[in-house]
């Protein structure tokens, strides 16, 4: 970004770029329009998560989410990857088996981990979006696709 330095508008579209998934969820949450300048942009990230003294989470946080009645694979996932993020030890392995046994059993994701089981985050995270894509086709009336896992 050093060599871009005196183009704003590039900064601040590279700058997502460099952010994490809650980072993220926090910059597509702000509003249009709401920053004009690269530090104004860096200000306020400052403010956010540098000043930001959070609790970290427990793992009975994070144990005792599960997808609720009604709600879509990517809000679930959306929130039990947030909590996931927010705990200050590497639990990789209990995110495996807490992730599946917070989806109601019927679900095809729940089968398909039960059936051939992924064995890293990166596995889990692409099964977790190939199904995403097929509720959000379904929701929108696209298809019946169905995921060969």
């Amino acid at each position: 970004m050093t060599i871009h330095s005196k183009d704003e508008a590039l900064m601040c579209k590279v700058f997502p770029s460099s952010l994490g998934p809650v980072a993220m969820r926090w910059f597509d949450s702000l509003k249009a329009d709401s920053i004009s300048s690269f530090k104004e942009l860096t200000q306020a990230f400052g403010s956010r998560f540098i000043t930001y003294s959070r609790v970290p989470q427990p793992l009975s946080s994070l144990l005792s989410l599960s997808m609720r009645e009604g709600e879509t694979l990517k809000t679930y996932s959306n929130r039990y990857w947030e909590m996931y993020n927010e705990m200050d030890d590497n639990f990789k392995d209990v995110a495996f088996n807490t992730f599946k046994s917070g989806i109601p059993t019927k679900h095809g994701l729940r089968k398909s981990l039960t059936g051939k089981p992924v064995t890293n985050l990166c596995q889990l995270m692409d099964r977790i979006d190939k199904y995403k894509r097929v509720e959000e086709d379904q929701q929108m009336g696209k298809g019946k696709n169905k995921v060969i896992p």
